[in-house]
Parts: C-alpha cells; sequence; structure tokens
C-alpha cells in the first residue's frame, strides 16, 4: 500500500499557514513581488455563493494562447478545484494583471505535456511537490504522469474568457 501524503487530507497548520502566505501578499496589494509564479483564483462557493479567493502556482503558461496552466494538489476534493468545475467563469490576479478567464479541465494527455514541461523548467520544485502529493513528479515519464492525473492530479488551463 502507498504511503500516505500530505494531500490526503485537508491541510491544517504550519502547511496551511504556508499555504496562505502567497494570499495574504496578494490582500497586501504586493502580488506582484510573487510575479508569475502564483495565480489569485477569485471564485464563487457552488454552496454557499460567497466569494473566495484561493493562491495556487503556475505550473506553465501558453503566451500564444495566453493561457495559465494550475494544478490542484489536493485533488478532485479541493473545495476550490469544485467549485471552478460549477462555475469556470472567473476574475484572476498573475502579480499586478487582472484577468477574467474560463477554467477548464485538461485531458490527461494534455495536462502530462504540460506537467512534463514543468519538470524541465522546475526540477527542484518538481521533487518537492511530489513528495507532498506523493508522486514521483520529478522523475515520472509521460504514461506515469497521465495515471497521476488521472487519479489525483487535475490540472486545468485558465483561457481568456473572450476567446471562448
Amino acid at each position: 500500500m502507498a504511503e500516505p501524503s500530505l494531500t490526503d487530507r485537508a491541510p491544517h497548520g504550519l502547511m496551511l499557514f504556508m499555504l496562505r502566505a502567497p494570499l495574504a501578499l496578494y490582500r497586501l496589494g504586493l502580488g506582484g513581488l510573487l510575479g508569475q509564479r502564483f495565480v489569485r483564483l477569485s471564485h464563487v462557493g457552488r454552496k454557499t455563493g460567497k466569494l473566495h479567493q484561493t493562491v495556487v502556482e503556475v505550473i506553465g503558461h501558453d503566451t500564444d494562447a495566453d493561457a495559465y496552466f494550475i494544478a490542484s494538489g489536493w485533488g478532485y476534493k479541493s473545495q476550490w478545484y469544485q467549485n471552478l468545475q460549477a462555475q469556470p467563469e472567473i476574475d484572476v490576479l498573475v502579480g499586478r494583471r487582472h484577468l477574467h478567464v474560463h477554467a477548464q479541465t485538461l485531458t490527461p494527455q494534455e495536462a502530462a505535456r504540460v506537467l512534463l514541461a514543468y519538470q524541465k523548467r522546475h526540477p527542484t520544485a518538481a521533487r518537492e511537490l511530489g513528495k507532498v502529493m506523493g508522486i514521483d513528479l520529478a522523475e515520472a515519464d509521460e504514461a506515469a504522469l497521465q495515471k497521476a492525473v488521472q487519479e489525483k492530479l487535475p490540472v486545468l488551463g485558465l483561457y481568456p474568457a473572450t476567446s471562448r
């Protein structure tokens, strides 16, 4: 049986504090310090209708399509992921750049290509993220990444809403 990962339960304690630190920077108007590596999602709760904000790492950017790619480290059960499935038209902030986007879950094949590019650009980050998630993200080949996406790692594209 596989060893449990940190993502098998909701974040808490120091982990929760670390995950919320980038959101605090955005709320202080300092999101530009994070550059293009993080995106703040403003999404509506599917049950409550309340506005929520979440910051996630950008794992890829298609400059031609101006699409950003993100992964749900807490898998398909992540609250923000489920909210985007219910209402995919959202506003995001990347650094100081405001965008209105349509969030769409990528196919396992598309997601694997994005993750392979992420491996090459950020090998250390891929290794550390993989440890947290219980996936060998740093060394996985395309087939293994496709399997990881199918089982527990949804990858989304954030596409300009005007192009849809």
